[in-house]
């Protein structure tokens, strides 16, 4: 992590497009060039993330996601800003539209449930626990793969998830109305399928269905 000045923070800053904000100011900025920049505000002085950085994590996550071949964003830099009281993230983007963009456009069928259900069977069984897992946050890219963005909320273990996780991680998933409306038009029997055809995990899928019906 770098120490970065204000000036050369506004300098940065110059001609952004603010994405995300609340009462306390920027949080994601459209830079000029087309890259990102996602600040981080310490919430409380004596916190994980006074040891361990929100921004760093996003920059670990992407480093972690990488070797694992997961699409998703490429970091440039981390920053901390003590002008602002910000630590920031610097990356270039990933290309393509999220799931809640595809599906708002009309490709919300069971293919694309499916190819969710590959995903999130891959990331469990490669020890990602992703908690930020939602349709705005799985970006399908112009090659068609499905990849992560918005990942400092993510932790990447050595052995793969075992059942309860994987069952809160559907859990957290499924906390959003829209997405438990798309992603259950079928009972949850697409992504299901899906999941276990790419997982090595032994659920039955009508028993995995369920957990998905009742997340």
């Amino acid at each position: 992590m770098q120490q970065l000045a204000l000036s050369a923070y506004e300098s940065l800053r110059d001609g952004a497009e603010v994405l995300e904000a609340d009462r306390y100011g920027d949080k994601v900025l459209h830079l000029a060039d087309g890259n990102f920049l996602k600040l981080f505000r310490r919430k409380r002085l004596i916190s994980s993330a006074a040891l361990y950085p929100y921004a760093q994590r996003f920059a670990d996550n992407a480093q972690a996601l990488q070797r694992l071949g997961i699409p998703c964003p490429q970091t440039i830099a981390v920053y901390r800003i003590p002008g602002i009281a910000r630590d920031a993230v610097h990356y270039e983007p990933l290309p393509g539209d999220t799931l809640r963009q595809l599906i708002a456009a009309g490709d919300n069928g069971n293919e694309l449930r499916a190819q969710l259900g590959e995903l999130i069977a891959t990331l469990h069984d490669k020890g990602v626990y992703f908690r930020s897992l939602h349709l705005g946050n799985v970006v399908r890219t112009p090659e068609g793969r499905l990849g992560l963005i918005d990942i400092a909320d993510m932790k990447a273990r050595r052995r793969p998830l075992n059942r309860l996780q994987r069952k809160r991680n559907f859990a957290h998933m499924l906390r959003y109305a829209a997405a438990r409306q798309w992603l259950l038009a079928d009972q949850g029997a697409a992504l299901a399928a899906a999941y276990l055809r790419t997982s090595p995990v032994r659920w039955k899928a009508q028993a995995l269905a369920q957990i998905l019906s009742a997340g």
